[in-house]
């Protein structure tokens, strides 16, 4: 891997309460990832090819964690229903489609190709029940040269009859996924209950041993519609509550967890995604669409839950985590409101490092630009946006995320290597 150099505005968030810039400065890769960003370059790395970025802005890749592959046909569709309606009548029918390749190849490849164009460099990724379309979805992945988890989706009991599962066999095919898809440094796989309700006790349980066994992290939804929370609690009477559910079959934090939406979690849940370290990906557009409500983001950070950004496609709209972080922050202001303004809104930063660093450190040293990270990095031009008075960096880059698009984005790397548009012949 050849060591290089990159020149421009270098702005990134190693905490949630710090912007970091460096102006015109020079940042150093050295075998993908970050060694260090100076004001002038040392003559040691002067024969390091240098890429000059000049009046430009360089940021961390966006991070998604937590998005529906097979539901990429349906984006903006159903949006006028609640949750378990918009399943039955739109998703379930089109998760059905998945056991023919040649389709989910099409689906897959427009998916992967508009995740590049919007500056998600990393994501985790929600499959179907169907193995062989998982794994064409994860060597599509390796081959476009973004990082991901993907997940099988596990259920076998509450779904379309097309997608029920024999508990069995759906163990028998994830594990082979196990065994079979770990080689790759950047895509790897997920233990993928869809949600409680649509797993039996027997599937969770074997799922929390697969998950241990292979050490791999584990993904699924929690709290994200009042409808559910109580379908929860008659499914499972003898849980304390819904994350109870997921602890107690070792899919909350016995390895990393993901748990997505989370809008209606007790005091008690979220104390225990705190001491499990659990993720919350974070879903405004999709909380807002199947009217689930507004997740309290602060209390999770206030309780030392790691929190990170993400589309749930397709119950969310788009797929610009660029378009996410302005609308967290927004949802993040009704949220003090109503909570009669106990629950302070979100800064700019704090949005900015949801959709970047703190979900980037699910996959490790990520979605910074601090010593020792993954150099994975967008290029920003931001010359269009400009207006007749000058900005600082923080405020040009406030405009980006207010204002810019894809159109904005120049040059995308993960891991020091400059990613081309995937599937392009």
């Amino acid at each position: 891997m050849n060591n290089m150099v990159l020149k421009g505005d270098i702005a990134f968030t190693p905490t949630k309460d710090i912007m970091e810039i460096h102006k015109n400065s020079y940042i150093i890769i050295e075998e993908g990832k970050v060694v260090d960003i100076c004001n002038q370059l040392d003559n040691s790395y002067k024969g390091y090819l240098l890429k000059d970025f000049t009046g430009k802005i360089i940021i961390p890749g966006f991070v998604d964690l937590h998005l529906h592959a097979p539901q990429y046909p349906n984006m903006g569709l159903g949006l006028d229903k609640e949750l378990i309606p918009w399943l039955d009548t739109y998703t379930f029918p089109e998760e059905g489609k998945y056991d023919d390749l040649d389709y989910a190849r099409k689906v897959f490849s427009k998916l992967i190709k508009d995740l590049w164009r919007f500056g998600t460099t990393r994501s985790v990724v929600f499959s179907s029940i169907h193995k062989e379309s998982t794994k064409l979805l994860m060597n599509m992945f390796i081959a476009s040269g973004l990082g991901a988890y993907v997940g099988k989706v596990n259920m076998d009991r509450n779904t379309a009859e097309e997608l029920m599962e024999n508990t069995k066999k759906s163990i028998e095919d994830t594990e082979e996924i196990l065994k079979e898809c770990c080689e790759s440094d950047l895509v790897k796989p997920i233990v993928t209950p869809r949600f409680a309700p649509t797993c039996s006790e027997e599937m969770l349980s074997k799922l929390g041993e697969l998950a241990i066994k292979y050490d791999v992290p584990v993904q699924s939804h929690l709290s994200e519609n009042t409808s559910e929370v109580i379908w929860v609690k008659e499914l499972f009477p003898n849980s304390k509550n819904y994350a109870s559910v997921y602890d107690e079959f070792n899919l909350l934090g016995k390895t990393k967890t993901i748990m997505a939406h989370c809008v209606y979690n007790t005091d008690e849940e979220i104390d225990l995604m705190g001491r499990n370290k659990v993720y919350a990906a974070h879903c405004p557009y999709s909380n807002y669409n199947l009217s689930s409500g507004i997740m309290p983001v602060r209390k999770y950070l206030d309780k030392g839950v790691p929190v990170g950004l993400a589309s749930d496609i397709s119950g969310g709209n788009s797929l610009s985590i660029m378009d996410i972080i302005g609308g967290t922050i927004q949802a993040s202001k009704m949220k003090w409101l109503e909570s009669n303004k106990e629950l302070q809104p979100l800064t700019f930063n704090e949005g900015f490092f949801l959709g970047t660093k703190g979900g980037g450190s699910f996959f490790g040293e990520v979605g910074s630009f601090e010593k020792g990270y993954d150099f994975d990095a967008l290029i920003i031009d931001d010359s269009s946006l400009i207006g007749l008075n000058e900005l600082s960096i923080e405020e040009r880059l406030q405009k980006i995320i207010y204002t810019g698009d894809d159109r904005n984005i120049i040059e995308r790397y993960v891991k020091g290597i400059k990613i081309e548009e995937p599937f392009t012949s």
